[in-house]
């Protein structure tokens, strides 16, 4: 009875190491709903407070403090540039989530537009957050955390650690205004798939139909399934909320090699297939060795002293012989292939180009 376990549990681990990969994820996990994004924001303003590392007398500083001191009535004599260390120019961005209501916090990131050299220690005055039509859709204020430093010595030398010139404001920015998504009054609703893959598409048109009813949701494309819904928010929430709950087994993505041609790193997915093919590597290395030999003449003689320039170059390969390839059915096979070779980094790249072209990769070879 032992040996008969025994016998299972192996056939059972040999079918699971050679079965294809497939596991089941949630349809929130594939996509979202169309419309229900977040919206960028962004804004110009002014930090103040800074202990002299700000912009230092910038014309356009200049004139928005001038903006600033206005607000509140009082305008400063004309001709006179006021200097302006402690000021400096900032460019605010903050991202309102969707259905975020007037009064919620949202954090904000600022960044020196000019000079200054650190934000350290300063706070932003009021300052609009405007959309990509133009509308305030929030307001920025608060005091900043900066994660750099820097320091400057009297003879020009000068320390900077990460970078003091932006910093973040947690929860910073006030909503003031909502971003209508349409969600509830639209006549279709549509989930977009993160990746375009027609069979995925196909796989989450049949899971909705298989919960909601036959005919409710029909994949227009590799991207988006619409799904026919009744109005009204409530109604829409709870079908949303079932809907992105679902469980769906995705299509097993296409066969790809990623190649960062910089750092060597090579990634390969689940999918890639080697046909046969014999593959040879060495290395070829030319060394040069320079000397020098002092030629000292005898004494009391009217030689004189000379330096004798010696040189030796020797060219060296290390030879390797040729790798069959065997065609690799499994990931576990297309590493052990390329861990026989016993390439670098490097020298892989070239062997996966040169199996692409020809033609034992059956991947789309991407380099970076």
């Amino acid at each position: 009875m032992i040996r008969r376990l025994i016998a299972l549990l192996l056939a059972l681990m040999s079918l699971t190491a050679t079965a294809g990969p497939a596991w089941a994820e949630r349809v929130k996990d594939l996509g979202s709903f169309q419309g229900i994004r977040s919206n960028q924001l962004t804004g110009y303003g002014i930090v103040v407070g800074l202990p002299g590392t700000g912009d230092d007398n910038l014309e356009y500083t200049v004139q928005s403090m001038k903006a600033v001191a206005s607000r509140f009535g009082l305008q400063l004599p004309a001709g006179i540039n006021p200097a302006l260390k402690n000021a400096a120019a900032v460019l605010v961005t903050a991202e309102l989530p969707a259905f975020a209501k007037p009064g919620q916090r949202i954090d904000v990131t600022v960044a020196a537009l000019g000079r200054a050299k650190s934000l350290r220690g300063g706070a932003l005055i009021l300052t609009p957050l405007q959309g990509a039509d133009g509308q305030i859709y929030a307001m920025a204020q608060g005091n900043l955390a900066v994660g750099g430093l820097g320091a400057d010595g009297a003879d020009g030398s000068k320390i900077v650690v990460n970078i003091p010139s932006s910093g973040r404001i947690p929860e910073g920015a006030s909503v003031e205004r909502a971003v209508d998504t349409g969600f509830d009054t639209s006549p279709v609703m549509t989930f977009n798939l993160m990746r375009a893959d027609f069979t995925t598409a196909q796989s989450v048109a049949a899971a909705i139909n298989a919960r909601l009813g036959p005919g409710r949701a029909q994949a227009v494309d590799a991207v988006s399934i619409a799904i026919s819904a009744p109005g009204g928010a409530d109604v829409r929430a709870q079908l949303m909320s079932a809907i992105e709950n679902l469980v769906v087994t995705p299509a097993e993505p296409a066969a790809r090699v990623i190649v960062n041609a910089r750092t060597g790193t090579v990634v390969i997915n689940s999918a890639v297939r080697l046909g046969p093919a014999a593959v040879t590597q060495g290395k070829l290395t030319v060394r040069v060795d320079e000397s020098q030999r002092i030629s000292q003449p005898a004494p009391f003689s009217q030689g004189q002293t000379a330096v004798e320039q010696r040189s030796g170059v020797s060219v060296g390969e290390e030879v390797k012989p040729v790798f069959l390839l065997a065609p690799g059915p499994k990931l576990a096979d297309v590493v052990k292939a390329m861990n026989a070779i016993g390439a670098s980094p490097a020298d892989l790249v070239a062997i996966l180009e040169a199996l692409k072209e020809a033609g034992a990769l059956k991947a789309e070879l991407v380099i970076l």
